[in-house]
């Protein structure tokens, strides 16, 4: 295995931002002075300021500190300002790390509020070193080109975590997790008898549930209708899916919770034997368990042909404010170089748990150099380029939503309480999201 830096050195050309020194003219003349012209907009004094506001959680807030506080070392031209908040548009800043519903509601606005990334960077003359987005990203992240709109900083999928001390205590091979979804229904029952409490929990169900689910087993979540897509998470797959986990949870092999970082805190505090969670959850769990964790892909149903197929990616981006000068964006153009720095992907992979973003993240994760610091970036991009993606296992225009997702979460929610059964809370839940995203005719 060759070493990380000479892997990082031969795998990527690292960005270069051009500096343009811009002079004022000063009068020499020595005739007798005219009345004087307006005078021209006066340049900041010292670096100009970048602002960036996020949504990030104090631990990756703090990771993104460290990575600013190293741009701003480096760059005497601009200074970059973090800060934890979401968009305004009284008080518009540079840059907004976005996700969830505050992600929608700033893609909502009839005018777009973002300028593309894509375009920032190439009228700043700076080059854009990322992976070619894959089909399995969110597709708000791209336009029809496929150009990048936004820098996908907060990239995970999900995957499975077991507690290993709870394995070995059931008599189960922690460095042999379950392949399969009745694998792991086998070990769910042993962890159960060993008298585990919590044997399963999963963390966004809907997402892992359905839209993973889904993608894993190379079955749509969507259905061409016209000139856009209806929702069609209702069918074979989907509903086994779910009647499965119904079985488990009236047999107390899953536990669900209504807080959505609940069941990642019981399975970090021990309680849960395992979860399936994001990617990105890996470096959480190393940091408050008192236990050995082990990470795997997640289970699939091994009656579908072609399973597993792969999963999908979604997260956190970051979005670049339209009507700012060209000056500013340069700065911004030059922190998104920065970022994307072999050295600083590779610091921002191992302490945010997040996916790369370029080859030099790539290259790090298949080292052997960095060990476990990387597992679950091993995992998840093997996971997510198991098979090349499908039309049906490519991520959806309207699912990833966090509407669509609020439903889904409320519709398994009913299943849970024995008020539904699984093809009735599915089938409810696609009229419900038909009537929020009706198709285009």
């Amino acid at each position: 295995m060759k070493p990380l830096a000479r892997m990082l050195r031969n795998g990527v050309v690292a960005g270069v931002a051009a500096v343009v020194c811009i002079g004022v003219p000063v009068a020499t003349h020595a005739a007798k002075p005219k009345a004087p012209k307006a005078a021209a907009a006066a340049e900041p004094a010292g670096p100009r300021e970048i602002r960036l506001v996020h949504q990030l959680s104090p631990e990756r807030e703090e990771v993104l500190q460290k990575l600013v506080a190293r741009f701003n070392e480096g760059n005497k031209d601009y200074r970059l300002v973090v800060q934890s908040g979401t968009w305004s548009d009284t008080d518009a800043p540079h840059m907004a790390i976005l996700q969830g519903s505050a992600e929608d509601d700033f893609l909502a606005a009839g005018k777009p509020r973002y300028k593309a990334l894509s375009g920032v960077m190439r009228e700043a003359g700076v080059p854009l070193q990322t992976l070619k987005p894959p089909a399995m990203m969110d597709r708000a992240l791209t336009d029809a080109k496929g150009q990048l709109l936004a820098l996908p900083v907060g990239l995970s999928t999900p995957v499975m975590y077991i507690n290993r001390k709870e394995f070995q205590r059931a008599g189960l091979n922690p460095d042999a997790p379950p392949k399969t979804w009745f694998d792991l229904q086998q070990a769910l029952g042993q962890l159960f008898d060993a008298g585990s409490q919590c044997p399963y929990t999963v963390s966004q169900p809907g997402r892992v549930m359905i839209e993973n689910t889904s993608a894993w087993h190379n079955e749509p979540v969507a259905a061409r209708q016209g000139k856009g897509e209806r929702p069609a998470f209702n069918g074979m797959l989907q509903v086994k899916h779910v009647a499965m986990m119904a079985s488990w949870h009236r047999a107390r092999y899953l536990r669900t919770f209504d807080a959505e970082s609940e069941a990642e805190q019981r399975f970090a505090s021990g309680e849960c034997a395992v979860i399936a969670a994001p990617s990105s959850s890996w470096t959480d769990f190393r940091r408050k368990a008192g236990f050995d964790i082990g990470i795997a892909p997640l289970p699939y149903h091994d009656d579908f042909p072609g399973a597993p197929q792969n999963t999908l990616a979604d997260g956190a981006a970051m979005w670049v404010a339209a009507g700012k000068n060209a000056a500013e964006y340069k700065g911004v153009a030059r922190f998104v170089a920065f970022w994307l720095q072999p050295e600083n992907q590779v610091a921002w992979q191992r302490e945010s748990g997040y996916l790369p973003l370029n080859r030099a993240g790539v290259f790090a994760a298949q080292s052997d150099v960095l060990g476990a610091d990387l597992e679950n970036v091993k995992v998840a991009v093997a996971q997510l380029s198991h098979k090349p993606a499908t039309a049906e296992s490519s991520s959806s225009s309207f699912i990833a939503r966090a509407r669509v997702q609020g439903i889904l979460d409320e519709e398994l929610s009913a299943v849970w309480a024995d008020r539904k059964p699984a093809k009735e809370a599915l089938d409810t839940a696609v009229t419900r999201v038909q009537a929020m995203f009706p198709v285009p005719r």
